[in-house]
């Protein structure tokens, strides 16, 4: 495991969800969202805690890093879009039916479109970090057997 590499992935990847989640969740599909919320007062924020999002970004993006990092040779865009997508399909798809299951906020709608959206998100992020790694060189420091 290349700790450097890791960084720079998880530090590109937080970013990369950060923005990409504003464009897809606060302006193209907010209205969705809203509407998809069964009437649960003080459910959303009125603004959500940046700090708070910030590590949530941080911590997919480690995990969606970790994912391209475990394949073998240089990543590729591609490469890198496919790992993104699949980890966020299945994170997303995951925790969404588990709360629908458990909670009574969303309507079942969000379990069928959710993850196919968290797809794209974690799809765009995996092929920025692809992109970003396949140009920082692998350490050449010893590292324990893999």
């Amino acid at each position: 495991m290349d700790i450097t590499r890791l960084a720079i992935g998880t530090i590109v990847g937080g970013i990369t969800l950060y923005i990409v989640g504003y464009l897809i969740f606060d302006l193209a599909l907010a209205n969705f969202y809203a509407e998809s919320l069964i009437d649960v007062d003080g459910a959303y924020r009125d603004a959500p805690v940046q700090w708070l999002q910030a590590v949530g970004n941080l911590l997919l993006g480690a995990l969606v890093t970790l994912g391209i990092m475990s394949r073998a040779g240089t990543p590729s865009i591609a490469g890198g879009f496919a790992i993104g997508a699949l980890i966020g399909f299945l994170a997303w798809g995951g925790a969404d039916f588990s709360l629908v299951a458990l909670m009574n906020v969303w309507s079942p709608t969000i379990v069928l479109i959710d993850p196919l959206v968290e797809a794209i998100h974690h799809g765009t992020a995996g092929a920025v970090i692809a992109a970003v790694l396949a140009r920082v060189p692998k350490s050449s420091a010893i590292r324990p057997a893999e």
